[in-house]
């Protein structure tokens, strides 16, 4: 497919469309904090959402499912090792899966954790700025899960890790970036909202996952996730009054949001 915005954006109202007709079952290795609210961006976006992070299951799960999140917010040790089950399951039955190094930089245990991940073939690997700097080794990280560094200071650090481990890697902000070793594209959708909610990136993550196992093609599936989940932010945001009524609404604006309200409001610079 050639990278253009029209194209890119067809290609996001084609897999709405696929993912609403197929219901991927995407599997969650995600921290506690956030995993009712991802279960329910994914079943209103049409998905379906599996929560299986046990040593002796989460391999063999991920053999059925079509796509998987390895999400490292509350790394247990009983996660981390269904964490690399569940990978090794996925690599052997060609699941793709997601990344998510979420406060990797100076914390001991899910820095190195992440850093062994990320040898491990993932498709996609999502972060804000500071987390995708850490995981290729360039800085230290963030203040927690609060990105320091702006998306901007990232382009390097996400184009050397999409060359070395060959993933697709997409950096979210103000203005998201998804890039792989062919080139890159910029999402400008979304609202300050989703930072005043817990769980906006993670949730992304699980989306990241379901639109991956509908489109072979990482980049433009990455693309389409970020695209629908922003667009659907927007249209959260105009009947919402502050986070409460906020995150309801964006639940709601997954499961209504249209190819028309893509194509109106998508804006993707190649």
């Amino acid at each position: 497919m050639l990278r253009t915005p029209e194209n890119l954006i067809e290609s996001t109202c084609a897999d709405l469309a696929s993912v609403r007709a197929q219901m991927p079952l995407v599997q969650c290795i995600i921290n506690r904090v956030v995993a009712g609210h991802t279960a329910n961006v994914l079943l209103a976006l049409g998905a379906s959402a599996a929560m299986v992070d046990i040593p002796g299951e989460a391999g063999m799960f991920a053999d059925m499912a079509s796509g998987l999140l390895v999400n490292l917010g509350t790394p247990t040790a009983e996660q981390r090792e269904a964490m690399f089950e569940a990978v090794d399951g996925a690599s052997k039955s060609g699941t793709p899966w997601v990344l998510d190094p979420v406060a990797v930089g100076s914390l001991p245990v899910r820095t190195p954790l992440a850093s062994r991940l990320r040898a491990l073939a993932p498709a996609i690997v999502r972060g804000n700025a500071s987390e995708i700097v850490a995981l290729a080794d360039a800085g230290p990280g963030g203040r927690g899960v609060d990105s320091s560094l702006v998306v901007e200071a990232a382009v390097p650090s996400a184009r050397s890790l999409a060359e070395s481990i060959g993933a697709v890697v997409a950096v979210s902000g103000p203005e998201d970036l998804v890039v792989d070793r062919r080139g890159s594209a910029r999402i400008r959708n979304g609202h300050p909202s989703l930072t005043q909610i817990t769980g906006g990136g993670c949730a992304l993550g699980a989306v990241m996952a379901a639109f991956a196992a509908i489109d072979d093609n990482p980049f433009a599936a990455t693309v389409a996730a970020t695209t629908v989940y922003t667009v659907a932010a927007e249209l959260a945001a105009q009947r919402a009054s502050g986070p409460g009524t906020f995150l309801a609404a964006h639940l709601d604006a997954l499961a209504t949001v249209t190819a028309d309200d893509i194509r109106e409001r998508a804006a993707i610079r190649v």
